[in-house]
């Protein structure tokens, strides 16, 4: 009889991770996290009034790369689980993908001086090549996650270094954004100078995680890897990841519709766009503050009732969003903080569900396929940041928004667009977290029983 077969299941352990190797892994957080960060905030602002973009036009853009991402993902994550070198299967992409990553954020944010139509085509190709790029390097590093943390709780520690560095980095880059954009008089030379900086910060903080982490897992040679259509079939055909990407789609996509649309709304209905800064940083720190509290409770409850606990009060929050009148930034920015404390789960619970997933399909097959998971799992957190941003377009568009014309004072909203930006952050959001409860109650892996599947995995390695 083995080891593995001698122990109880929960005494199955591997050893914890140093405090240096997860601090080494959170940083590689900080490239995909500025770009969400600013992307979420300003995208949508800048397209629209400083490009000049007509909104259907830049939802349509959003609309096809997510077309074009619902490919790439999965076939990047399939390519990953074959990579065979010697710095291991995801490290290499993370090396040799960080450049055209940075390169491409750059290009975003550029004003090419061209017609309407050229100016659609320009910023369509980049956003091509900047979802791809994204995705040559975020699968690789999300996938590293159950490889580095085999163990449950564990896998719950490395998640809060990573959204630690995540949020963390969000607030640097939108302290320096904020900062360089009110250092030009040319609001289009703060963009570039801004985006070349942070182009920066995603190349340097991808090739740290690079040299400081150390895959586990070695691809032996006779290890058969399932194609795209088998591994859709594969990643589809587990409930519990059904149910992981049930909660977190809807979870990333209430958070998209607040960060896409939080500048108009202050904008426009709360006349204080000088406080917003102040309003997406104090959210941003509740964020991260609650990161640590929602890993205690985590550890203590489970992590499907902490996901219950924290999108509860979460919902609670927004209900009172809805009624706050222009002039009542303080009441907004302490709803803010209150709304940020319950959001954190949905950074930190279903990344570190995800591992859980990838077990059980490694129970049941015998492989280890992070990068099938993984894949379609960024898909779905760039899914919700486009679906956030083309819905509100959309909207945007039938309700006729006018946009800004860069030097000339803000136009006047009609009151159903201001409506549309009231509801875009309090309404929408509450409707779609609400849907996320009853798929995350179906969640079936507990820690009692992801313990059993670790126990199952050692024997299985004990008496190979």
């Amino acid at each position: 009889m083995t080891i593995a077969h001698q122990l109880p299941a929960s005494e199955v352990k591997s050893p914890q991770l140093s405090f240096v190797r997860k601090l080494a892994y959170g940083v590689g957080d900080v490239g995909p996290a500025l770009v969400a960060t600013i992307s979420g905030f300003f995208l949508n602002v800048f397209l629209l009034d400083v490009a000049g973009l007509e909104p259907y036009l830049a939802a349509i853009i959003f609309l096809i790369v997510k077309v074009w991402d619902s490919l790439n993902d999965p076939i990047i994550g399939t390519l990953t689980d074959r990579t065979n070198t010697r710095w291991g299967r995801r490290r290499p992409w993370l090396l040799f993908g960080a450049i055209p990553f940075g390169l491409a954020w750059f290009l975003q944010w550029l004003v090419p001086d061209l017609g309407t139509a050229w100016l659609f085509i320009y910023y369509l190709v980049v956003a091509l090549l900047l979802d791809t790029s994204l995705t040559c390097v975020n699968v690789p590093y999300t996938a590293l996650t159950p490889e580095i943390a085999p163990e449950y709780d564990e896998r719950t520690s490395l998640n809060t270094f990573r959204f630690s560095f995540s949020i963390l980095g969000g607030m640097f880059a939108l302290l320096l954004h904020d900062t360089i954009l009110k250092s030009f008089p040319d609001i289009t030379t703060g963009y570039m100078v801004s985006a070349a900086l942070l182009g920066a910060v995603i190349i340097v903080t991808n090739w740290i995680t690079f040299a400081a982490t150390k895959e586990t897992h070695q691809k032996a040679e006779d290890e058969d890897e399932p194609g795209f259509v088998e591994g859709f079939k594969i990643a589809f055909g587990n409930r519990a990841f059904l149910m992981v990407t049930g909660i977190y789609l809807l979870s990333w996509l209430a958070i998209q519709f607040i960060q896409a649309n939080m500048l108009f709304y202050v904008r426009y209905w709360m006349n204080a766009e000088d406080n917003f800064i102040i309003l997406a940083m104090s959210l941003q720190i509740s964020i991260f503050v609650s990161l640590i509290f929602w890993a205690k409770v985590s550890g203590r409850i489970g992590k499907r009732h902490a996901y219950f606990c924290g999108v509860g009060f979460w919902i609670l929050i927004e209900i009172f969003i809805f009624f706050v009148q222009p002039g009542q930034m303080l009441l907004l920015t302490v709803l803010a903080v209150l709304a940020g404390a319950g959001a954190g789960v949905a950074y930190l619970i279903p990344w570190s569900m995800l591992p859980d997933v990838v077990d059980v399909d490694e129970l049941n097959t015998g492989l280890r396929r992070e990068g099938v998971y993984y894949g379609f799992f960024v898909f779905l957190q760039k899914l919700g940041i486009s679906l956030g941003l083309a819905i509100s377009n959309l909207v945007l568009q039938v309700v006729r928004y006018v946009p800004a014309v860069p030097g000339e004072p803000f136009p006047v909203q009609n009151d159903t667009v201001l409506l549309s930006f009231r509801l875009f952050i309090s309404f929408a959001p509450l409707v779609i977290l609400l849907l996320s409860l009853p798929v995350a109650y179906k969640y079936p892996i507990t820690r009692q029983r992801h313990a059993e599947i670790r126990a199952e995995l050692a024997a299985r390695k004990g008496t190979a």
